[in-house]
């Protein structure tokens, strides 16, 4: 009865460790994806401005896209990439890692997670993308 009872009361604390710790890394993965989508936004709003006054199209400006994005991403304490294709589209991946609470019992300290974002720069008059 003895064994029974240790054998079946590990497995309880198992499983809920592995409820609240995969509840824990969904959660961080949410905040990673929200991160990158944000920074992806901030980066988007840096547009060249002459093009853009003259009413030539808007174009993002390189380096304070990138810029913006990576301090968004710092002050969120989070790490990533910027990537910038054809001064339209800013691609945003970040990277967390997620430490368990439980499952440090069976060995697993730590989860990885990821998020990823896009964000294109449109121009519209009218509410029709030009």
């Amino acid at each position: 009865m003895s064994l029974w009872l240790v054998t079946t009361g590990f497995t309880m604390i198992v499983l809920v460790g592995l409820a609240i710790d995969l509840g824990g890394q969904v959660h961080t993965q949410q905040r990673a994806h929200a991160v990158a989508a944000q920074a992806a936004r901030v980066a988007g709003q840096q547009l060249q401005p002459g093009p853009a006054i003259r009413g030539e199209g808007t174009t993002a400006s390189p380096a304070q896209a990138v810029k913006a994005a990576r301090t968004y991403l710092t002050a969120s304490g989070l790490t990533g990439t910027v990537q910038i294709r054809a001064g339209k589209t800013i691609t945003v991946d970040t990277r967390d890692v997620y430490a368990t609470k439980f499952l440090g019992i069976i060995g697993i300290t730590s989860m990885t997670v990821t998020g990823h974002a896009q964000a294109r720069i449109t121009r519209s008059v009218e509410g029709v993308e030009q």
